[in-house]
């Protein structure tokens, strides 16, 4: 049994000031002390899409258990409690080697088996048309098929538990439905499908949209297409990338009006060159890619972009100032709403894992100001 600490703050809803006991790892207890305090206290951040930070790349196909579990140590200073790490379109060798490479990492690092509860495969059934296909690279682009499927499991002892995909093979509503029965998590993203496509993936089962208005071609007709169809289809929670670089403002605000603040959620979707200092750096993916002092990160020259730069807590204060929300708003947005799909993390109660962070927060401020952050029970430095 480890010994008892209790840690204050202000609710973010309400102001009034809590204290959080924790025990052995868990919430023992919230109560409201007498003395104020000046700091704010939530959850820990749930992020259901990383793809690397500070350097860290998941996705180079060479992804060592050490690599992984440098990115929980990364996460964790940024306020992310619990993450899916995500592997994106690739060679199939390439893919298991970095499943393996991150359950090895919860095998044998205490934090990483903590923070990581599954892996989000983005890819690598997504639409092979450029545009909705993005930085995928197309050579690897190739239909969903249930025996690929479980060499994944296989490789991680089933530890996949989202699959980004496009439903406009014909392969999709089958699959999405044996892996819906199967506990998984099916997200639509990068994709080219119609309208009928969308609506039979999420009768098969489908549950999420991936970063909803990206991952899409720069054009598309007025009416019908698949935007406004997951917009319209309520079994359809809907990711967003509130960095003010992949949404406009007023494009954001009306997609979390349609979706309801119940059905949204932010992701970071970072790239390795996320955290980085602004300059212009070489990649595999996207040659020449600045990181500009905002946090964009695109193709040098071009307006195009080349991944996400911000971490979750920039997102959350972002999409505060973007949509004009309240801070336990934006708080849900990326802590209880990504958490059901996340093992119910992100959920400041009794019982539950003490995964909290301290933080002080301003309207139109660009990122929480983190003070502390516990990741079961542990104090890591913010």
């Amino acid at each position: 049994m480890t010994a008892r600490q209790t840690i204050t703050g202000r609710d973010p809803a309400t102001g009034i000031t809590l204290a959080v006991g924790i025990e052995d790892g868990r919430i023992a207890d919230i109560t409201r002390p007498s003395e104020p305090a000046e700091a704010y206290i939530a959850s820990g951040l749930v992020d259901l899409q990383v793809n690397g930070f500070g350097g860290i790349d998941l996705n180079t196909g060479t992804v060592t258990a050490q690599t992984v579990i440098a990115l929980c140590e990364r996460m964790a200073l940024e306020g992310v409690t619990t993450f899916l790490p995500t592997i994106i379109t690739a060679a199939e060798p390439s893919i298991l080697a970095a499943l393996a490479a991150i359950a090895e990492a919860r095998r044998i690092d205490p934090l990483a088996a903590h923070m990581i509860v599954g892996i989000h495969v983005e890819g690598p059934s997504i639409s092979p048309v450029d545009g909705p296909r993005g930085a995928h690279p197309l050579e690897h682009v190739r239909a969903p098929g249930l025996a690929e499927f479980e060499r994944w499991q296989a490789a991680c002892n089933g530890l996949v538990s989202m699959v980004t995909l496009s439903p406009e093979y014909p392969e999709a509503v089958a699959y999405i439905a044996e892996l819906t029965r199967r506990g998984v998590h099916i997200a639509i993203g990068h994709t080219a499908a119609t309208p009928e496509q969308i609506h039979a993936a999420a009768q098969a089962g489908a549950v999420l949209s991936t970063h909803l208005g990206n991952g899409a071609a720069a054009s598309l007709p007025r009416h019908p297409n698949f935007i406004w169809a997951q917009l319209a289809d309520d079994r359809l929670s809907a990711t967003f990338i509130a960095d003010g670089h992949h949404l406009p403002a007023d494009t954001f605000k009306v997609m979390l009006r349609a979706k309801s603040l119940a059905r949204s959620v932010l992701v970071s979707d970072t790239v390795a060159l996320a955290g980085l200092p602004p300059g212009i750096y070489e990649q595999q993916v996207g040659g020449r890619v600045e990181v500009t002092a905002e946090g964009r990160v695109g193709i040098a020259g071009t307006p195009y972009l080349a991944g996400a730069g911000l971490p979750l807590n920039a997102n959350v204060a972002i999409a505060i100032d973007l949509a004009g929300l309240s801070l336990a708003e934006g708080l849900r947005l990326a802590t209880v709403n990504p958490g059901r799909f996340a093992r119910d993390r992100g959920l400041m109660q009794v019982g539950k894992p003490a995964d909290l962070i301290t933080f002080d927060w301003q309207p139109g401020a660009r990122r929480l100001a983190l003070r502390e952050v516990w990741v079961a029970g542990q104090r890591k430095s913010a």
